[in-house]
């Protein structure tokens, strides 16, 4: 892969690794979209300065990028991509259509992270706005990456209006949930 920085070798995510990394990342994600959910819908929407303004419109943008690379890119033809980004269902300004688009993006997801092989994970993708070469596991780890810095901005904002962040942490979520007495 020339466009690898000199020394670098890709890394690659097993199967196992991969679906356990969005196993917790949609775990985390909802958890944001019910806290942020649960505010009033003008809190939700106010712009607040952060990367893509508001909290909805920010859970909104995750939501795009992990359509974009794991949705399209790592499974369209290069021809049709542009179709599918254009689609305005990607754009949902009200939460009954940010729960279908949701829903539509992690059936998505999911049903790709079932066939994962190793050799889909090695396998080259590009996007056109993105200059250099990686692999599907780097595409993974893009959007679970760029995702923890998006919420990083909501946790900003919540903080800045006294609410707590639901719970995140990798140990935390991957322990059994504590037995009730």
């Amino acid at each position: 892969m020339p466009d690898r920085p000199s020394g670098r070798e890709p890394f690659l995510l097993t199967p196992v690794q991969a679906r356990q990394l969005y196993a917790y990342n949609f775990r985390v994600f909802d958890r944001f979209v019910r806290r942020v959910h649960r505010l009033p819908l003008r809190a939700a929407r106010r712009a607040r300065e952060i990367g893509h303004q508001s909290l909805f419109k920010t859970l909104v943008h995750i939501l795009n990028v992990q359509e974009v690379w794991l949705a399209f890119i790592a499974q369209l033809p290069d021809s049709e991509l542009d179709k599918h980004i254009a689609d305005p269902a990607r754009h949902p300004d009200n939460w009954r259509d940010f729960n279908a688009y949701h829903r539509r993006v992690r059936a998505a997801i999911e049903a790709y992270l079932a066939r994962l092989t190793p050799r889909e994970l090695a396998r080259p993708v590009k996007a056109w706005w993105m200059p250099g070469d990686y692999t599907v596991s780097d595409a993974i780890l893009q959007t679970t990456i760029e995702e923890a810095h998006h919420l990083g901005e909501i946790i900003g904002a919540l903080w800045q209006d006294d609410i707590p962040s639901p719970p995140m942490t990798w140990i935390e979520l991957q322990r059994p949930p504590a037995r009730r007495r």
